[in-house]
């Protein structure tokens, strides 16, 4: 059995989506709001004590925006799944968290990267110790549903729907897009191994930004909105470092990410859905 915690999300929805409602259990949000509480564990115990042996909960609930508070960030993105692990591996099962490949690849210089990044060590302890836990590092992920609006695809997405200019910088960053679906047949590929600690998603072939939007500005035919390097170049991002494909995920497709994302951006601006 497999609890999802998050289930309204991209990666919560293409989960819950990807095997028979015999397989998958979305939690309700009004059973875990508490969970984060210092004394939640006992009641997180409790809750799984039921669980079939074998179950694993994937904590998928977390927040992305890095201008909200540090206060929150914490809270969602760290203490709510350390009480869940620490109730849920007292009950027999495993645990699996979510973060994000930025945690090995920038400094922790936002919220969101940095309470990953705190949660990433504290899945690696318990790991380390014999807990059942594991904690991917997850790349960009889109399809199932529309882009998150603040980040790239998003400002994207939006640009070409108001006919307006998309001004972007140089666009070196690397940055490896993964659809939804592929990284859920990781997840799941990984789950069968009983793989533990912490991993990054990758399938190592990354795109920079500036290739990807020229491939979807050309895709849709408006190229003459995209405005390359009319913003400055951020200092602290990844320009060069490819992170290599796991080899245990060396069976798993991924599409290629320049024509899986164009179908994607199209398939929004044609209202979705549509093959995503």
């Amino acid at each position: 059995m497999m609890y999802v915690i998050g289930a309204r999300g991209r990666l919560g929805r293409a989960i819950r989506d990807s095997r028979s409602t015999g397989e998958i259990v979305p939690l309700d949000r009004s059973i875990y709001e508490d969970w984060w509480k210092v004394d939640a564990s006992a009641a997180v115990a409790r809750f799984f004590e039921a669980a079939p042996p074998g179950s694993v909960v994937l904590v998928v609930a977390g927040l992305l925006d890095p201008a909200l508070p540090r206060s929150e960030h914490q809270r969602i993105n760290v203490e709510l799944p350390a009480r869940i692990i620490e109730g849920a591996c007292a009950a027999g099962l495993r645990v699996v968290t979510f973060g994000t490949v930025m945690e090995r690849l920038r400094e922790h210089s936002n919220a969101y990267i940095s309470s990953k990044a705190e949660l990433g060590r504290l899945v690696a302890e318990r790991a380390a110790a014999g807990d059942p836990v594991m904690h991917l590092q997850l790349h960009t992920l889109y399809g199932v549903g529309e882009p998150v609006p603040f980040m790239f695809l998003g400002q994207l997405c939006n640009a070409l729907r108001n006919g307006r200019p998309f001004e972007m910088s140089p666009g070196r960053q690397l940055r490896e897009y993964h659809h939804v679906h592929d990284d859920v047949d990781a997840i799941h590929a990984l789950l069968e191994i009983r793989a533990a600690g912490v991993m990054a998603l990758s399938h190592g072939a990354p795109c920079t930004l500036r290739e990807l939007a020229s491939h979807v500005f050309t895709s849709v035919q408006r190229p003459n909105l995209l405005h390359i390097g009319a913003r400055p170049e951020p200092p602290d991002d990844n320009y060069a470092t490819v992170l290599e494909r796991p080899p245990t995920l060396g069976h798993i497709h991924f599409r290629p990410a320049l024509q899986g994302v164009s179908s994607y951006v199209q398939a929004v601006l044609a209202g979705l859905p549509k093959k995503e």
